[in-house]
């Protein structure tokens, strides 16, 4: 078995620990945040990305009833999406196998949510495997199947700077399985490799996530060409699906400029809106709304803007955007169950 860091998140990503600030200092400057009206509250909503952590060792913690806190907030919330959080690994076993454990974590979490009325319910898993196994990936791939009861749906996992053998078996098996791969390289440069892929394995769903990588509202006019250019060299390939969101978090040292490091209080829904809506539109006009998500990030964007706010800001973009009622359905909810088979 190959090192898992050959096909990990960039060496400069940050660990875990240092993703989120100290949990009452977040908790303190999302309290000053002037409540907002929710816009349009009826809408059904699929959140196609959020986490689980649980970890003592960690400053933040974020477990269902922490993701209910959020979800109840005032949006139609009806399903979610759990994003690998390399978390509740297997302790014991198979070095390949340990990541089978954040798939039992979750499907706990999942069973939870379905027999609690009211609640937003976890519609599907997506999980992690070691990209290096090559064909030998079926037999992580049939345990997570086996551990999620009928919620996997697939797999997130970097994207390396070359592509061996051992990468493409990965996807045939994926194919063959009819599983997901989700991806979040941090560097929209990357795309039109992605692109290559994903034309040479054109019966695997690719859902690239956050826009492909670091969105910068104060990015250069050059910066911003350069990265049109990216997503366009994607948007191209009809197996591909674009998840709008997470355009608000940190990566590293880089801080957008609504950070809570950066803002005493919390940002609003129409300022928001206004900072980021060209990276947004850009997205859905190239990908069309039946091939968009939008997406939580959620705790990861906690620390740039509340739950109930981050929804608003999706809806002023798809109402600014021009989006039709079936266009709106399509990328608030629609085009997340027919990607992750949410039923």
């Amino acid at each position: 078995m190959g090192k898992q860091a050959n096909y990990d998140w960039p060496q400069k990503r940050r660990t875990l620990k240092n993703m989120i600030p100290e949990e009452e200092d977040l908790t303190r400057w999302l309290a000053q945040e002037t409540p907002e009206a929710v816009i349009e509250p009826d809408l059904p909503i699929i959140d196609t990305h959020h986490h689980f952590w649980k970890n003592p060792s960690r400053r933040c913690t974020y477990e269902l009833h922490d993701l209910w806190a959020d979800t109840d907030s005032g949006h139609n919330v009806e399903k979610t999406v759990f994003i690998d959080s390399r978390s509740c690994f297997r302790e014991e076993g198979p070095e390949h196998l340990k990541p089978i454990g954040e798939t039992e974590y979750v499907i706990k979490a999942a069973e939870e949510s379905a027999r609690t009325p009211g609640k937003s319910t976890i519609g599907a898993i997506v999980s992690h495997a070691d990209m290096t196994l090559g064909a030998g990936i079926e037999e992580v791939f049939e345990g997570h199947i086996e551990a999620g009861k009928g919620l996997f749906r697939g797999i997130r996992a970097g994207f390396p700077e070359e592509l061996d053998a051992a990468y493409h078996e990965c996807f045939a098996v994926m194919g063959k399985l009819n599983l997901s791969f989700d991806n979040y390289s941090a560097d929209y440069e990357r795309l039109p490799a992605m692109a290559d892929l994903a034309d040479q394995h054109p019966d695997v769903r690719i859902i690239i996530c956050h826009m492909g990588g670091k969105i910068d509202a104060d990015a250069s006019p050059e910066a911003f060409t350069n990265w049109q250019r990216c997503i366009n060299s994607i948007a191209r390939c009809p197996n591909v699906y674009m998840k709008v969101g997470g355009a608000q978090q940190r990566l590293g040292d880089w801080e957008p400029t609504f950070h809570m490091n950066r803002r005493d209080k919390p940002i609003g829904s129409e300022e928001l809106c206004e900072l980021l809506y060209p990276y947004y539109s850009y997205t859905i006009e190239a990908f069309g709304a039946d091939r968009c998500t939008f997406e939580s990030n959620y705790p990861v964007d906690k620390e740039c803007v509340s739950y109930r706010t981050l929804w608003n800001m999706f809806k002023r973009i798809a109402n600014r955007a021009g989006l039709s009622e079936s266009e709106k359905t399509a990328i608030f909810s629609g085009t997340a169950a027919r990607v992750y088979r949410v039923e």
